[in-house]
């Protein structure tokens, strides 16, 4: 009953200043308030002032939140530990698999190749990493 009073009141008061507003002949922004003043009053027609109410003082429904928050809570946590050690079940044995595939094919390659051809070419090593540096520095005058 109070929430009822009080939504219709701040109504009262906005359409007010929106009466006020439109007699300065700035009728936009008396629509807009006059918009935003209905807000309140529609709110305890459609019953959700009422909804609120019950909600808020029931501690059926704060045992509820609480629970939710709970659940939240367990989710992410759950989460966390998934990513840590490294995805689901699943994503962890075809990591293993690919590992023990990756081990049989590096010991085939651990054997000496007897072409010489077959190796791969070394990549040129550069023999100093500073010249862009001082390219830049001598630029500069300094």
């Amino acid at each position: 009953m109070i929430a009822e009073t009080v939504c219709s009141a701040v109504s009262a008061a906005g359409l007010g200043i929106a009466a006020v507003t439109a007699y300065r002949r700035r009728f936009l922004a008396a629509v807009r308030i006059a918009a935003y003043a209905l807000v309140p009053v529609a709110l305890v027609m459609t019953g959700v002032v009422q909804w609120l109410a019950d909600t808020a003082f029931s501690p059926t429904a704060w045992a509820g939140f609480g629970l939710l928050g709970v659940s939240w809570l367990l989710f992410l946590t759950t989460r966390a530990v998934e990513r840590r050690r490294g995805g689901t079940r699943k994503e962890r044995r075809a990591a293993r698999a690919e590992a023990r595939r990756e081990t049989r094919a590096g010991s085939d390659a651990a054997q000496p190749a007897l072409d010489p051809a077959a190796r791969p070419a070394s990549a040129p090593r550069r023999k100093d990493d500073f010249s862009d540096i001082e390219a830049i520095l001598k630029k500069h005058g300094i």
